[in-house]
């Protein structure tokens, strides 16, 4: 790769990778145009999708391979590494555009008033710290919730745009999103118990 692709804007290699012309590119194509801020960008990539409107079963497939690389952050590993049948996954570039290009202005917005700061929230021990807590929002995405995907996946794609932009406020925002998500599952799971419970009962009375 060029060096000074890496000094592109996250959404300039987004349009990059929809411009190119070869009508298919692999997960492992995509990984390596994200360079030294692929862990960042593919937690974004994985997760940011989830807010457009996909066929059923897509969250957990965006989800898995958010499962395999959250714990590569906690680890410190330097490179994300993902099983060969992720990495060889080919995927129609035209439709891969479509959704990259609805992500791309809202991702430019941000990338206009994201700055790096609040540099302490990174580096070793906080890079571990977002990993684990993007590990254990991507199990939540695999879980069939309806509607329960979406602040999971918000929270995830923060921080990776907080990793990518060294963004400390990003950060914040990931955490913040991450008690809601905590806050609606408890919520959701309770709701749900109490339906089975009645619907027991019910069944007993009938």
């Amino acid at each position: 790769m060029d060096p000074t692709e890496r000094r592109l804007p996250l959404s300039a290699i987004l349009l990059d990778i929809c411009d190119d012309p070869d009508p298919v590119v692999t997960v492992g194509e995509v990984v390596h145009r994200f360079g030294r801020r692929a862990f960042g960008a593919l937690l974004f990539f994985f997760s940011a999708p989830n807010w457009l409107p996909l066929p059923p079963g897509s969250s957990t497939f965006l989800a898995l391979p958010l499962v395999l690389l959250a714990p590569q952050v906690v680890w410190g590993v330097r490179g994300p590494w993902l099983p060969r049948f992720i990495d060889n996954r080919e995927i129609k570039r035209p439709k891969l555009a479509r959704g990259f290009r609805k992500l791309v202005p809202t991702l430019r917005r941000i990338e206009t008033v994201s700055r790096p700061r609040l540099l302490w929230m990174f580096g070793p021990i906080g890079d571990r710290v977002i990993g684990l807590t993007c590990f254990l929002l991507s199990l939540v995405l695999l879980l069939p919730i309806p509607l329960g995907n979406m602040a999971p996946a918000a929270a995830i794609a923060a921080f990776g745009l907080a990793m990518v932009q060294r963004d400390g406020v990003l950060a914040l925002i990931g955490y913040a999103i991450t008690v809601l998500s905590a806050g609606l599952l408890v919520i959701g799971g309770g709701a749900a118990f109490l339906a089975l419970r009645e619907l027991l009962k019910w069944l007993g009375a009938s």
